[in-house]
Order: C-alpha cells, then structure tokens, then sequence
C-alpha cells in the first residue's frame, strides 16, 4: 500500500514509525528540512522537501499513485491540509484525510460539503482527545476506555497497584472468580503491559505488581472487574480542568450538563477572558495550574476528578501527581511525549491521554481492510485494539477459533452477533457478520486482517 503523509510534526511523525512496521510504501513531504531528517531518522521512508500545496511537490511524492494521502501539518496549518488534500484528491489519491482544528468543519452537514468535495475524513485530533476524557470520567473505574456497539462489549483496563489481589496469580485463578454459566464467561484479560513489553496472555501467565491489564468484558462483569481490581467507581460531580485551550474547551462545552460544577484554571489571560464569554456557566480562573498554593486555595483537593490538559506535558503530570496527593479520586493527564506516559502511570497518574495515539489509531483504520469497523492504539502498550467484521466465507468463519491457528501474537476477546454479545473461548465458532474483538502486536496486524478479508 503507497501511502502519502503530508507533514512530518508530531503527529505525522508517530504515524510514519507506526506505519513504516505495516511493509506499506511511505512517502513524507515537509517543507521543513530538520523535520524531514528527523523523520527520515525514525523510519523507513522516501522524503520530499516541499510545501504540500506545491502540485510540483505533489507530484514528486507520487500522490497520482496513492493509496492514502494523509495532511497532518501542525493544527495552525489547517488550511494548507485542506488545499493539499483537495489536490491530491484531483490528482488521482484514492483516499484523502486531513487533520484539522475547526470544530464547526466536523459538524454532521459541513462534513458533507468537505466528502462531496472529495475528502474521506477530516479529523480533529483534540475533540477527539476530549471525548476519550469523557469516556474515561463515565467509566472511572479504568485507566483506558472503549466500547463496541454502544456497550454491548467494554474494554477494561486497570494497573496492579501494591496489594492487588491479582499479584502472583495466574490467568487462570482470574478466569476463576468469573462465575460460570454453560462455560459462558463475563470478562476475558486480552493483553498485559509490562514495563517495555506487551504480553499476549494465556492461562499459565502470571500477573505481577505494576502490570497493566486490559481485558474484554460485556456489561455484567464491570462491576466484578472493579470489585477485583480494587478501584472505586466515583461520581462525577464537580470537575476542575487545567488547561483552558482546545481540549480543555471542548471538554468543558461537553461535561457541563454532565456534572453540578465546572472550574477551569488557565494562565493565558485573554484566553480566560474568551472562556469567561463562551462559557458562562463554567467558573474560568486565571492562573498556572502548577502552583500548589493557587490549587490549594481553589480548594482542588475537594474535586471529585481533575482532568490536566494544557500544552505542556510535565505540567499536566505534575498537577496530576500533585492533586492526587491530596486526594483527589481521579486525575486524568494529557501527555504529548509518548515516552513520558509510562513516567505518568508510575507516578500515580489514573489516566493518560495522547493526541497521536488518539490520532494514529483513527486514520490506521484506512490502511486495513474496509471490515475494519474501529480500532485504537493503546496507551503504555503497542498493541491495538480492533473491531473486525467477519465477512461470509473468510478463514475466521471455517471452524472453531481452537482450530484455525490464529497468531499467538493475537487473542480474540468477545463477538457481538445481533443483540447479543459473548467472551470467547477455544470452542467459539464465528459466524458470517459477527463483529469480533482483537486485541494483537502490530507485526501481525496484516496476518489478521486476512481472517477477516
């Protein structure tokens, strides 16, 4: 697959490592010199050195033979992501997405006008960052959230904290407390990270103190899961957010019919003034979410969640670690650098969220087959998480998953079919248009994708 990245910042620089381990044919254009030879640096490309609304830089790249074009410049180069893939599109690219920081573009009837002129997805990388805090202050009980067919199946993810009950036991003793049911199971652990690594689980592996367990269960076994795992649900009812720019923005507008109250602290003092006007029912202070005196005497410790989402990722661990010394029950982080989340988690951070992850996993979807109905990019981990679609006829349908000698770098965790869901086991057999959880490392994503084709 020839795929165009237009932009070698953070974003398309994650997504060019992340794809480059597909085989997939990678060109970069940057107009950027130092940017492109970072990139260059970090995997295996060909590079432009060219501004992306250049046709001549269009048709060095190759964009007539594209499979994917991808315009990810910085978001205040909205507008150079739009013309670049507009002409792209014109220029023979299959599929074009850009990235973008208008809210008002990702509305139902103005993503219209930008399809019929030819774009397939535009995505706006800090909405979406917001809309994975809120999932996370719906279910407070995980440190990562997802769900499939409005909750019919959940991803729950939590961290063996010292303690646990889990410590020294085996996937099996786990399984164990799942009360059984005509061999049908509530909940199924799909993928553990630990330290540096992602471990595909079976029922002799055992967890340890600092794990991070993600595992698949339907509705009936989050309440089990949070009683094993030892978190508390919280009720949401009074938020303070640090951070007054987009996310932060976009959070607030979403969560004020959610929650009794809303503060926000943010140190740009024209930015507060625009806030104090958007958001009248929303509590805007002006002030640096990192001094502890200023979060002392806005009496932050009495919040049931802080959600930390400035542009700098050390203030928003900092704040994070120091709230939750104070006792706050949830604090949720927004963290850039991907090698400092791990940092964050040991720290005591609850949750962290990154734009690229958020991001990458979206427009990765593109590069699979069309069965592909979602797939996220896990934090702490460098697995993914996808939603397949089991078309009449493919190799996951032929026999029982026991059978079919799926890669052991992959485990599937639960099947939505019709209005029912169910965990897997060994015995399970897929039907045609069953929608199927995988969990897998990114080496073997191709071989999957065959199942399902």
């Amino acid at each position: 697959m020839r795929i165009v990245i237009a932009g070698a910042g953070e974003v398309g620089s994650h997504l060019a490592k992340m794809l480059s381990r597909e085989a997939n044919q990678l060109v970069i254009i940057e107009k950027d010199e130092e940017r492109l030879s970072k990139v260059a640096e970090l995997a295996d490309v060909l590079t432009v050195l060219g501004d992306p609304t250049s046709i001549e830089a269009l048709q060095k790249a190759e964009v007539n033979k594209a499979d994917l074009f991808i315009a990810v410049s910085p978001a205040q180069d909205q507008n150079i992501n739009i013309i670049s893939a507009l002409l792209a599109k014109k220029m023979g690219a299959k599929k074009v997405t850009a990235r973008i920081n208008n809210d008002e573009y990702t509305q139902y009837d103005n993503k219209i006008i930008f399809t019929e002129l030819g774009i397939d997805l535009l995505f706006y990388p800090e909405k979406m960052a917001a809309y994975e805090i809120i999932d996370l202050l719906k279910e407070t009980g995980t440190t990562e959230f997802m769900e499939f067919s409005r909750g019919k199946l959940q991803m729950f993810v939590f961290r063996l904290d010292e303690g646990s009950p889990l410590i020294n036991k085996s996937v099996q003793n786990l399984l164990d407390l799942d009360t059984l049911e005509d061999g049908i199971r509530d909940f199924k652990p799909v993928a553990i990270a630990r330290n540096d690594t992602t471990i595909i689980p079976n029922l002799e592996t055992k967890f340890l103190q600092g794990d991070i367990v993600f595992l698949i269960c339907t509705k009936e076994g989050v309440k089990q899961l949070i009683k094993i795992s030892g978190k508390d649900e919280i009720e949401i009812k009074n938020l303070l957010i640090i951070g007054g720019g987009r996310i932060g923005e976009l959070l607030a507008r979403k969560m004020i019919s959610k929650v009794d109250h809303i503060k926000i602290v943010e140190k740009r003092k024209d930015r507060c003034e625009y806030l104090a006007e958007i958001l009248p029912n929303v509590m805007i202070i002006n002030g640096d979410g990192r001094n502890t005196d200023l979060l002392l005497d806005e009496d932050a410790s009495n919040y049931d969640a802080i959600c930390a989402v400035t542009s700098s990722s050390e203030t928003n661990i900092l704040s994070c670690v120091a709230l939750k010394n104070m006792g706050v029950p949830k604090v949720i982080a927004e963290v850039e650098n991907i090698e400092y989340i791990k940092l964050a988690e040991n720290m005591g951070v609850d949750a962290v969220i990154n734009k690229k992850l958020v991001t990458a996993g979206r427009i990765f979807r593109f590069t699979l087959s069309n069965k592909v109905r979602s797939i996220k990019c896990l934090n702490g981990s460098d697995a993914e998480v996808l939603e397949f679609v089991a078309t009449p006829n493919s190799t996951i349908t032929k026999d029982i998953l026991g059978n079919l000698n799926f890669p052991k770098e992959a485990i599937i965790g639960g099947v939505i079919r019709g209005e029912e869901s169910f965990i897997t086991n060994s015995n399970t057999q897929i039907n045609p248009y069953d929608r199927v959880v995988v969990f897998a490392l990114p080496q073997v994503l191709a071989r999957i994708n065959k199942f399902f084709a």
